[in-house]
């Protein structure tokens, strides 16, 4: 008895291989799938996803002004068309956006000009201290007096030279794909903005499509994955440049930095960007500050850039892993596969691939 019950459990952990097999070919075709739409199908629909989702967004407020405002004429009930009330409301937004824009800028801009304004000073203040480095070799070295300024300027001055010659090559290569861009960047906004009113005032119709398309479950899926992955990034991101904006400004401050809030908010910024992070801008300078012998300024900027790098960490596997159900290793594993697939767009369209790939397997198996 002992022995016939060990060969049945040896044959229930032996698994068919055609099942293997067939999930093995699944999870390919899923992922091919997948890879496919990212690579060569989002580019062509997204400025129609993102119309899509403001549309949704947008249409609890239109529905409701659609029912509010109406009236008689000849005997039938008249409203003011949802693609009307969407375009109002998307102009107010964005009127309401420029005037934020506008408020916060007016602080950020005057420390800017202030900022330019002070930069010959510093760059005096660095031509006398490497003035008296130079000199302090050439005492050391037994060297005449000057030599060894007139050799740095010189070089400082080719170096200028090369910067110049390269520099009016390089605007003017870049100056047509800068003005691409902008072209493409307003074409986008157009269509987006075009999008938005003719999907709300088509909403019903695309809803019945979905409902009667063969793929509704899948759409569902897909939508409600990349709904999940979307919010999740954003609320974390925003929740990170905040927190990091807020820290660096206190810290910029309680060392009578005069430029804290531009600093604060651009380190903030510059932390969301995933190559460069707060700490291309906090460990030099709090390394310049430990040279010049300014140690509670090195201390505090160090200090700044272990404290938002730790809050990082803490509230991007706390957020994103709570809203999109996938433990820390997981959500870095599929961002850095992102990364490797698709570029900087990785950072989220891997979480969003993995969880689609996770779910359509379950779906089909």
């Amino acid at each position: 008895m002992y022995k016939g019950s060990t060969n049945q459990k040896a044959g229930e952990s032996m698994v068919n291989p055609g099942k293997k097999l067939k999930k093995i070919l699944i999870i390919l075709g899923i992922t091919g799938a997948v890879y496919g739409g990212f690579k060569y199908l989002l580019p062509l629909v997204i400025p129609f996803l993102f119309a899509y989702g403001a549309a949704l967004w947008l249409r609890p407020s239109v529905r409701y002004f659609e029912r509010k405002f109406t009236w008689k004429f000849r005997g039938k009930t008249r409203h003011i068309p949802a693609a009307a009330i969407g375009a109002i409301e998307m102009v107010l937004i964005l009127v309401v956006l420029v005037g934020l824009v506008y408020i916060c800028g007016n602080r950020i801009f005057s420390q800017l000009e202030r900022f330019t304004a002070s930069i010959p000073q510093w760059l005096s203040w660095l031509d006398v201290r490497l003035t008296g480095f130079c000199r302090g070799l050439e005492t050391a070295l037994g060297l005449k007096n000057d030599y060894l300024v007139m050799v740095v300027r010189d070089m400082i001055g080719e170096v200028g030279t090369l910067m110049k010659q390269s520099t009016m090559p390089a605007i003017m290569n870049n100056s047509v794909e800068l003005f691409s861009m902008v072209i493409n960047a307003v074409i986008f906004l157009v269509i987006f903005f075009v999008a938005v009113i003719m999907m709300l005032q088509e909403m019903d119709e695309i809803r019945e499509w979905k409902s009667r398309s063969m793929f509704q479950r899948e759409i569902a899926l897909i939508g409600r994955r990349v709904v999940t992955v979307g919010s999740a990034w954003l609320k974390t991101e925003a929740v990170i440049i905040l927190v990091t904006s807020c820290l660096c400004t206190a810290g910029l401050l309680l060392i009578g930095n005069a430029y804290a809030l531009l600093f604060g908010i651009g380190i903030g910024l510059l932390d969301a960007l995933p190559l460069f992070g707060a700490g291309a801008v906090l460990i030099p300078w709090g390394i310049f500050m430990l040279l010049q012998k300014r140690w509670m300024d090195g201390i505090v900027l160090l200090g700044l850039y272990i404290l938002c790098y730790f809050i990082r960490q803490i509230l991007e596997a706390k957020i994103m892993g709570d809203k999109m159900g996938l433990s820390p290793l997981e959500t870095l594993i599929s961002m850095y596969v992102g990364l490797q697939l698709f570029g900087i767009a990785g950072f989220l369209l891997g979480p969003v691939g993995y969880l689609i790939i996770e779910d359509l397997e379950e779906l089909y198996r």
